[in-house]
């Protein structure tokens, strides 16, 4: 039983980790606010080595439709405007000598719907991970039954995966639908 109890306890792990993953990949989807993780792929060249902009400057939104990027070294300025605009976010930022400024321009209709698309894609991604961890976790448990576990407890133990999938599933599912509400409120 304790056997079984880890198998259990390393799928709900494994899907709160795909969870967070999902989670973490809607962020990147941007809703027409400016949010200082959209810069946060960005990276730039600090002395030879790739480094992300939040190790070398400070990143604020000073309103709604602007991001601030204040680099702690004036050097820095000029390297952070150009790995912005190399960058494919499709933002073009303002450079005045000591701060680079992007102004998030407000979402198009036909642009919202792409992003619901593309955040769809991102949820069916993370249905597809829980459904692995249940079925990796499911083999699992089948091989206990070789090694002498009783197969009502192998069954019991089936349907506890079963649970927590469904469960993961629809987590997925109330994320997609709170990042689609976002991106179609204008």
């Amino acid at each position: 039983m304790e056997e079984i109890q880890l198998y259990l306890d390393e799928a709900k792990e494994d899907m709160e980790k795909a969870l967070k993953h999902i989670d973490n990949e809607l962020t990147k989807i941007r809703a027409g606010k400016a949010m200082p993780n959209m810069v946060e792929s960005v990276m730039v060249d600090y002395y030879g080595t790739p480094t992300a902009i939040s190790q070398v400057a400070s990143v604020n939104t000073p309103d709604a439709r602007t991001l601030a990027i204040k680099p702690w070294e004036k050097a820095m300025v000029a390297v952070i405007d150009k790995a912005i605009r190399e960058s494919n976010l499709g933002f073009n930022p303002q450079n005045d000598g000591e701060i680079v400024r992007i102004n998030v321009p407000p979402l198009t209709e036909e642009r919202r719907k792409v992003l619901v698309k593309q955040a769809k894609s991102e949820g069916e991604e993370g249905k597809v991970r829980v459904r692995s961890i249940r079925k990796e976790t499911n083999e699992s448990l089948r091989k206990l039954l070789k090694d002498g576990a009783s197969e009502d407890a192998v069954k019991t133990a089936e349907d506890k995966v079963q649970v927590l999938t469904d469960s993961y599933i629809l987590k997925v599912d109330s994320l997609i639908a709170k990042k689609e509400n976002e991106l179609l409120t204008v």
